[in-house]
């Protein structure tokens, strides 16, 4: 996609401001080698809220999930999760703190060799739990949540994109972590199978309170994250109002990315009504 030159972006606000930040970036930068990929982007998420990181291919959506799970450590600034900073920790004091975060991938990630039931399982038998017993009640609710317990035995050969990515969430969550990272989690998929990941996304925000950051391309997910709360009497999405309604409100917010900076951080009704040019044309 080819966007035009645009004036100085629509400075990025901070949409968590006066409440404790579950993920915060302080003005970090990033390099590769001769390749700037993150300049100076700042951001905040609070507890149960959704941040959907938008922007084109090689715009640092990605690199900012792995900054976030301590993969990476960043030229400059700080990368906060749960208010530690994690440049200075090493991987074994690194992984208390990934022990509250779950990663859906693009593709599943799911062990081809492993039935259902066994990937699910692997994250709890890692950390060290023994108790069969409690693996399995723990393995059934999650799969249960996703709505994917009949295929506890199915090797995910048998399964379709959408039930693999159902699965891949459910791994994702059965410690029951406090952090959700999406990247690209409906790519590839139909728009019914894409609407049914949404539905997860919005369950866990809605009904665990989970934070979530999600990498997409697709706006249309986006906006159903934003405009949509997840109803446990109709089992799917319904319409919220843009200012919540009854002291209600859809926790989402975005942030685009450009070039590696924070180019713009808003509600999808700021985002919708700019009229920056290169918004318009990314949005287009």
């Amino acid at each position: 996609m080819t966007l035009p030159e645009a004036e100085p972006p629509p400075r990025a606000r901070d949409r968590s401001e006066g409440q404790t930040a579950v993920v915060e970036l302080r003005h970090v930068s990033l390099a590769f080698e001769e390749k700037q990929v993150l300049n100076d982007v700042s951001f905040r998420v609070g507890a149960g809220e959704t941040l959907v990181l938008l922007g084109v291919t090689g715009s640092g959506k990605s690199v900012l999930l792995k900054l976030i799970l301590g993969l990476l450590k960043p030229d400059a600034g700080q990368v906060l999760v749960g208010g530690q900073d994690l440049a200075p920790l090493s991987e074994s004091q690194l992984y208390p703190i990934r022990q509250r975060m779950g990663i859906v991938f693009q593709e599943g990630a799911l062990f081809d060799s492993l039935s259902v039931y066994e990937n699910v399982a692997y994250r709890l038998r890692e950390e060290g739990l023994k108790d069969e017993a409690r693996i399995e009640r723990q393995v059934r609710e999650v799969l249960r949540f996703v709505e994917m317990e009949h295929a506890l035995e199915k090797m995910p050969a048998e399964l379709s994109g959408g039930m693999r990515r159902r699965v891949s969430i459910a791994r994702a969550i059965v410690n029951e972590p406090a952090i959700m990272l999406y990247d690209s989690p409906t790519a590839g998929l139909d728009p019914v199978t894409a609407h049914t990941i949404n539905i997860l996304i919005a369950k866990l925000r809605d009904v665990q309170n989970v934070s979530s950051l999600v990498v997409t391309q697709r706006l249309a997910d986006a906006y159903a994250l934003a405009h949509f709360t997840y109803s446990a009497e109709q089992q799917g999405l319904v319409a919220v109002a843009s200012d919540g309604g009854l002291g209600r409100r859809v926790p989402t917010h975005f942030l685009v990315l450009r070039d590696g900076t924070a180019y713009f951080s808003g509600s999808t009704d700021e985002l919708t009504s700019t009229p920056d040019p290169y918004l318009r044309k990314f949005l287009a």
